[in-house]
């Protein structure tokens, strides 16, 4: 899918036309009648404030259901004192109007940057709900391909998932491509991002506040819920090694978990079970095991240290395997 934008039908660009509008009167603080009204249904998310000017939600530790709107993914904004800008936007249409909502109660100046900080779907499918002249929406160079790589599967997995509260979701793509770094001006706060070379994705940004100390560090952090390998094992693997060099840095919003100040040794139990990974695969590899061998095997002795093990575990596994199997 191009970052450059999409082809519509006429239907589909009149429903994002009437979107677009509804979300720059939100910018402007300037809703009214039934508009207003419908924005006031949305249930906010809540968000608690672990440093001056920066909020986050915490997803739960679960699956994406109709209950939770595909809610399982840390979430956040920063407000400057000229624009806000969202750090993950959600896993639904409806639970971004939520965390639009949320910002709205804190303050009414314009959401000027949506940023993602990978492509899965659990922290961009609430795109759509920033789709709005005047935000952008923002993530790492490889995001667009990955996206419209996956974007059935994503988009089909939600609405069996979510059932009707899938509505109004869609692929909604960045448009502002970090190949390096981006530094953003909020007013009075400076945001830093920084594009990472495969780890959990091909695809993972970073966002560092840098007023704050305040990392957002998409799911190249995991804390209490088992790492999920989609990118480079590898890759990982060094970039943690990178993380670790990072400056300037008083506590980590990790992908799923609870916020950190331990940094940067919040990132201890991940290189653990990553580290635990890479080895037991390879050890596999050499004695010849299959793949159904090492999967039955491998990463078994985390068990009992991680939420959703048995969810991820063996496909984390068959990544490493088939990413190993030739080195």
């Amino acid at each position: 899918m191009p970052s450059s934008g999409r082809t519509q039908n006429p239907d589909r660009l009149a429903v994002l036309s009437r979107r677009h509008v509804l979300g720059g009167a939100l910018a402007l603080g300037l809703l009214s009648g039934a508009a207003a009204a419908a924005q006031d249904m949305a249930p906010l998310l809540p968000v608690i404030e672990v440093a001056p000017g920066v909020f986050v939600f915490h997803g739960a530790h679960e699956e994406a259901t109709a209950a939770n709107l595909g809610g399982i993914a840390n979430l956040g904004f920063v407000v400057g004192t000229e624009a806000v800008a969202v750090i993950d936007t959600g896993g639904s249409a409806a639970e971004g109007r939520r965390l639009l909502a949320a910002v709205r109660q804190r303050t009414a100046l314009p959401v000027r940057w949506a940023i993602d900080t990978h492509f899965h779907p659990d922290h961009t499918l609430g795109n759509a709900a920033f789709a709005a002249p005047g935000t952008t929406i923002v993530g790492h160079a490889n995001m667009p391909r990955g996206l419209a790589a996956r974007a059935d599967t994503y988009l089909g997995g939600l609405r069996r998932a979510l059932g009707d509260a899938a509505a109004g979701t869609e692929i909604v793509p960045p448009t502002l491509l970090v190949r390096d770094r981006l530094s953003l001006d909020l007013g009075g706060r400076t945001l830093e991002l920084k594009a990472w070379p495969a780890a959990h994705t091909d695809a993972d940004l970073t966002v560092l506040d840098t007023a704050t100390g305040t990392l957002f560090a998409g799911d190249l952090v995991f804390v209490e819920r088992v790492p999920a390998i989609d990118g480079s094992l590898r890759g990982w693997v060094d970039v943690i090694a990178g993380l670790r060099r990072e400056t300037g840095i008083a506590r980590v919003v990790p992908g799923h978990g609870p916020v950190s100040a331990r940094w940067p040794d919040a990132l201890d139990d991940e290189e653990r079970y990553l580290g635990l990974i890479l080895a037991e695969t390879r050890a596999a590899l050499a004695a010849g095991r299959s793949l159904d061998q090492a999967v039955a095997t491998v990463g078994r002795s985390e068990r009992g240290r991680w939420l959703l093990f048995d969810d991820y575990n063996d496909r984390n596994v068959a990544t490493a395997y088939t990413e190993l199997e030739w080195e």
